[in-house]
């Protein structure tokens, strides 16, 4: 055997009796899949709505292009290279340092997020049920409107379809990652997009359905504000998972052969091209049926069903509608929950199933608390915000981004071009012509772009004149 084959058997082989995907495509299900998610089907459209249309998808391309093509393919580096969860990489790349708090900030975060997202998945799942048994049939807008605030604020409903959404997470996560998160991304993706598919077929075909799509793709600049830029920057690096250790946790998990670059771009393109295919499956049909864009949160929720109720067969669309929200919101889980567990199973020594039960135990108790602060425990309020906004602003605001910001500045600053190159290039078998630019934006661009968001978030910035 020649040197070259010695060394490229090396690569190939991974440095651990670690678990991993087992395929290529199960690399790019799984990471797709959490990228796609609730952000993508749910607040990208409306986001859109509130400012501008095209205009603002433009600049969320170029936002995914500054901040999240970079940051991915950062945290891939740090996750294959570490072959750890998201603390135990970090350790291991920079023993000794304090950069280890920046996995901490992940799988804080991770907790925090699954919480809320899950109680906000349940409502999907509801919706399903809804869908099926009829449950929006002849009810006018302020009806549905109604039946969402009530259904929101109960007790026993919104905490069943929370705990049942948890316990198929569990189960996907409790099998593994070649027989359960890659076996199931592979299902579950490519149902999500065959329904997308068929929801954005029937969405163009509806009579006035053209200026949805004129909404959607012909820019109007004065239309978009700076604060739309700024939310399109933030959403850019938001919806591809990034800043909570998910990629680093699914970097570990991706075979030595595999090309970084290469993944990391077409796991980009593949949640943009799903949020623009949400785009184009709701803005048709809410112009149809003349229907205010800019619908806010309750876009997905109060809007859509009265939209549905309209159109012909809308039950069926409604179904397959809230089971896509539903589906994607359980590619993403996953990989959240991914991310305790692996902190769980290697930094606390447990095995997998027990860390896999007790930390979806616990993120079900703390997700009953959101639910319960969006009725009966509204009044208890911590800083002006129920529990349910204290999660969801905490993990958003201040974990991801400052997340985000120091895994670009430790590849930029810290690790550095040449370890870098080794990893990128899995250890020069490949080429890597983008490095110097890749480097340049984790150095500079990335981290003060991320910089802008968290200071944005923060609500530093709402004295500038131009964001009033």
């Amino acid at each position: 055997m020649s040197e070259m084959d010695q060394r490229k058997n090396a690569v190939a082989q991974s440095p651990t009796n670690r678990d991993s995907f087992g395929s290529k495509l199960g690399v790019i299900a799984a990471a797709a899949g959490s990228a796609i998610g609730l952000g993508n089907i749910w607040k990208f459209p409306y986001m859109t709505g509130e400012n501008g249309g095209a205009a603002f998808v433009l600049v969320y391309l170029v936002c995914i292009a500054i901040i999240g093509l970079p940051v991915m393919l950062s945290e891939f580096i740090i996750g294959r290279r570490g072959q750890k969860n998201a603390i135990g990489s970090f350790k291991k790349l920079a023993p000794g340092t304090p950069w280890f708090l920046t996995g901490w900030m992940g799988v804080v975060a991770a907790f925090m997020i699954l919480s809320f997202y899950a109680v906000v998945a349940g409502w999907c799942m509801e919706y399903v049920f809804k869908s099926v048994t009829g449950g929006f049939a002849g009810l006018s807008p302020e009806e549905i409107g109604n039946v969402f605030g009530t259904f929101t604020s109960g007790v026993v409903r919104p905490i069943f379809w929370l705990t049942v959404f948890m316990a198929l997470t569990g189960c996907i996560v409790y099998a593994g990652i070649k027989e359960g998160i890659e076996k199931y991304s592979k299902i579950l993706m490519p149902l999500l997009l065959v329904i997308i598919i068929v929801l954005g077929i029937r969405a163009v075909t509806l009579p006035g359905a053209g200026a949805g799509l004129e909404f959607l793709f012909k820019p109007d600049f004065s239309k978009l504000s700076a604060k739309g830029v700024l939310l399109a920057l933030g959403h850019a690096f938001f919806s591809l998972s990034l800043g909570m250790g998910t990629m680093i946790t699914y970097g570990s998990y991706i075979n030595k052969r595999e090309n970084l670059g290469a993944t990391t771009l077409q796991v980009t393109i593949a949640d943009t091209a799903i949020a623009l295919l949400a785009g184009i499956a709701i803005f048709p049909a809410v112009f149809a049926f003349n229907i205010d864009p800019a619908s806010s949160v309750g876009l997905a929720f109060i809007t859509l069903p009265n939209v549905f109720n309209q159109m012909p067969g809308g039950m069926f669309f409604g179904f397959l509608f809230f089971l896509l929200l539903s589906v994607a919101a359980l590619t993403s889980a996953i990989s959240i929950l991914e991310v305790v567990v692996a902190y769980f199973s290697e930094e606390l020594k447990m095995t997998r199933h027990k860390a896999t039960w007790i930390a979806t135990t616990v993120i079900t108790i703390i997700g009953v608390f959101c639910s319960l602060s969006l009725g009966p425990m509204s009044e208890v309020l911590f800083f002006g915000r129920n529990f349910f906004g204290v999660m969801e602003w905490t993990s958003s605001n201040l974990l991801l981004p400052l997340g985000g910001l120091f895994i670009t500045l430790f590849i930029g600053w810290y690790w550095g071009p040449k370890r870098t190159k080794e990893e990128l290039s899995n250890e020069g078998t490949l080429a890597v012509p983008y490095l110097s630019l890749f480097m340049f934006v984790c150095k500079y661009i990335a981290p003060l772009a991320i910089f802008i968001v968290f200071l944005h978030g923060m609500g530093w910035l709402s004295w500038l004149p131009f964001l009033k």
